[in-house]
């Protein structure tokens, strides 16, 4: 026997249905922060007009791509929903990082125009009226925090991780703006509103920043934080009647959905024999690096496990090399 194939997927049932509990519950909190945040949004709005602050309007500016943030992660928790077809075969679970993306893109985007406003008021000082600014800002507070607390509880959905930066983010940005109310009042120096809305694009660009890092990463199928490849290909070559391991690949579907592909040179047994070691690999990839889904393909012939070979991803990667090249020498 030359070659022996055998693909296992381990996605099992219900792992897609604790990924329907989840969609509908993140979908339930981010339909009722959507509602909320319009309301924020129109309180500081009216406030920042009537108070002439552009740390106020800043806010507000932060407050609409709350608005969008919530409002895409809203379409994508119901898109995720929407069960696989024959087109798209992992379903719509990427559409949720796809709009965590443009969040973050957005978010820059303020930040930029944010930034470039406050240089005009540096120039043009502008007098503000601070208890105006009390009033909007205390109201943003208070609903932001009731919007976070029950976005937290969805904190391990990268999508709803965005759309939560985003509210976190306005309320630091609201208690700035109460602060720099109480100090204009204090002192009558009106620099500190334009000062303020700096700190505040600043606050935005790091948020979004860690977005965008993260949700790069997923697309570009890098290897989720926290596996270490050298580690796992000792894991699975430490199995009895495992020989090697080589085009080994693995991704994130979407934030906390990962999944595996390689291939892996075994004893040459009969296809009965290496039910045992295909349970093996997949208990330690499940248990150990929370792979839930995984694709393996078994090979019992050294001329078909050219590990070292250029064609072979992984083993172009130095430390997997060596270990596969041992591996081999050793067969």
């Amino acid at each position: 026997m030359s070659s022996q194939d055998s693909v296992m997927d381990s996605h099992a049932g219900h792992s897609h249905a604790g990924h329907d509990h989840t969609h509908g519950m993140a979908k339930q909190t981010l339909r009722l922060a959507f509602f909320l945040t319009i309301v924020i949004l129109l309180v500081e709005l009216v406030g920042g007009i009537f108070a002439n602050s552009l740390a106020l309007l800043s806010d507000a500016g932060h407050v609409v791509t709350d608005l969008f943030a919530l409002g895409l992660a809203w379409f994508a928790a119901v898109q995720a929903e929407r069960p696989p077809n024959e087109r798209k075969t992992f379903g719509y679970h990427r559409v949720g990082i796809l709009a965590a993306l443009l969040n973050a893109i957005t978010l820059i985007l303020i930040a930029v125009a944010i930034s470039w406003e406050a240089i005009q008021r540096f120039q043009h000082p502008e007098p503000v009226q601070p208890l105006i600014m009390f009033g909007s800002a205390a109201v943003g507070i208070l609903v932001n925090l009731f919007i976070a607390f029950g976005l937290r509880k969805e904190d391990h959905n990268l999508n709803v991780r965005a759309a939560s930066l985003h509210v976190l983010g306005d309320v630091g940005a609201s208690v700035g703006v109460i602060v720099a109310g109480g100090l204009i009042l204090l002192t009558g120096w009106f620099p500190l509103d334009p000062i303020l809305s700096v700190g505040i694009a600043i606050l935005i660009a790091l948020g979004a920043w860690r977005i965008l890092r993260e949700t790069t990463d997923i697309l570009l199928e890098a290897v989720p934080k926290g596996i270490s490849m050298p580690r796992m290909v000792q894991d699975i070559t430490s199995v009895v009647g495992v020989r090697g391991v080589h085009d080994l690949h693995v991704w994130s579907i979407t934030s906390g959905m990962y999944a595996l592909s390689c291939h892996v040179l075994i004893d040459n047994v009969p296809p009965s024999a290496s039910a045992s070691i295909l349970q093996s690999l997949t208990s330690i990839l499940s248990e150990k690096y929370h792979i839930g889904h995984s694709t393996i393909q078994f090979e019992c012939s050294a001329a078909d496990s050219s590990c070292c070979s250029e064609r072979s991803l992984y083993c172009r990667m130095g430390t997997a090399k060596e270990q596969c090249c041992e591996s081999e020498s050793h067969a």
